[in-house]
């Protein structure tokens, strides 16, 4: 039964019922019952009726709040198994393209590099397919659970800070941006020699655009490399790639006190209201 189907039985049986009751009543019964009788039994049939009817309907809710919640639990499965799909397709073929490249040009460091990021990538993908992903689980309760297994796995403590609205980041940015994210602590972990990492996501100054920060305390890097001279490490040509196909503003330094910042930007919004 639908639940317009349920309102309309609210509105319209209870008065039916007693309605009726009163007129038989006043019509056929006034010289068998005496009034005060009368309003006895209107009481006792209304309070029968009541809870006939409120039983009845609660559980046909709870049912239907059931099935729903079922619904629900098996779609944030398929939406999850998609998004993990799209985001293991990416990474695995600019990994393999990358690889072909370095292959040709007869650069084996580089290339067992990229071999090596892609073992990561289906193993994270492996883990994630195993992990029963959590029903109606956020953008930013992801990132603070990745963060949280990361600094776990790694010993490099994290400072999280996510300031983060419904409208702050464009669900089509999610997957390039996570991707992101991931290249960039993958980055602290291989070449930083940290031991504390920062990270920080949510608007910038403007209110307009969303804003991210990566930072950690390690020996930070070259000007070229941060500049991009030369492509840089196949971990930063992945984070400029990145960045591009977000329409995303990227700057990477050193600064003073050492180690090295990222910081990203970008709209929340295209044209058209499309990423």
């Amino acid at each position: 039964m639908s639940m317009r189907t349920l309102k309309w039985c609210t509105i319209l049986l209870p008065p039916v019922i007693i309605g009726g009751f009163e007129y038989v009543r006043h019509d056929f019964m006034l010289h068998l019952l005496s009034m005060e009788t009368g309003n006895l039994y209107i009481t006792l049939l209304t309070l029968l009726l009541s809870y006939i009817f409120g039983t009845w309907m609660f559980r046909r809710i709870e049912t239907m709040n059931e099935t729903i919640a079922a619904e629900k639990a098996k779609r944030a499965v398929y939406e999850e198994r998609e998004r993990l799909a799209e985001e293991l397709h990416d990474n695995i073929a600019q990994v393999l393209f990358f690889l072909n490249v370095q292959l040709t040009k007869g650069q084996l460091s580089e290339a067992r590099e990229a071999v090596s990021e892609i073992d990561h990538h289906l193993r994270q993908a492996i883990f994630n397919l195993r992990t029963a992903p959590e029903e109606g689980a956020t953008f930013e309760s992801r990132l603070r659970a990745w963060l949280e297994e990361w600094s776990g796995l790694t010993g490099i403590a994290v400072e999280p800070v996510l300031v983060l609205d419904g409208e702050t980041i464009p669900p089509s940015a999610e997957v390039a941006l996570f991707s992101i994210v991931r290249e960039a602590f993958t980055n602290i972990r291989k070449h930083s020699q940290a031991d504390q990492a920062f990270f920080e996501l949510g608007r910038s100054a403007d209110g307009v655009r969303w804003r991210l920060r990566i930072a950690d305390n390690g020996v930070g890097c070259s000007p070229e490399e941060a500049g991009g001279a030369s492509g840089g490490r196949y971990g930063l040509v992945m984070l400029r790639k990145r960045a591009l196909e977000l329409g995303a503003e990227l700057q990477l330094q050193s600064p003073p006190g050492g180690g090295t910042e990222l910081v990203l930007t970008g709209e929340t919004k295209r044209e058209g209201g499309k990423l």
